[in-house]
């Protein structure tokens, strides 16, 4: 496994980890840990997930432009024939 999918792998065990000792234990700070495992989701494993998943990919071919819509009308007489 890449280096990176490691990283995001942990970060993700830890912030469901932390999520779910929040709501099990009766803690005082069980909303901090809540709130630090939500945190960490968003702005840490969705972004490393997102860079890992969109890297070397172009983002042209996603986007709705003309040649793609196009393209899209196109395939959608080819099937229906």
């Amino acid at each position: 496994m890449k280096p990176i999918h490691i990283i995001t792998l942990i970060a993700f065990l830890a912030s469901i980890t932390s999520i779910v000792c929040g709501l099990v234990l009766d803690v005082n700070y069980a909303q901090k840990l809540i709130g630090f495992g939500v945190v960490g989701l968003f702005l840490v494993v969705f972004p490393l997930f997102s860079y890992y998943r969109w890297k070397g990919k172009d983002v042209k071919d996603y986007m709705l432009t003309k040649e793609n819509l196009d393209k899209m009308r196109e395939n959608q007489r080819e099937n229906k024939i």
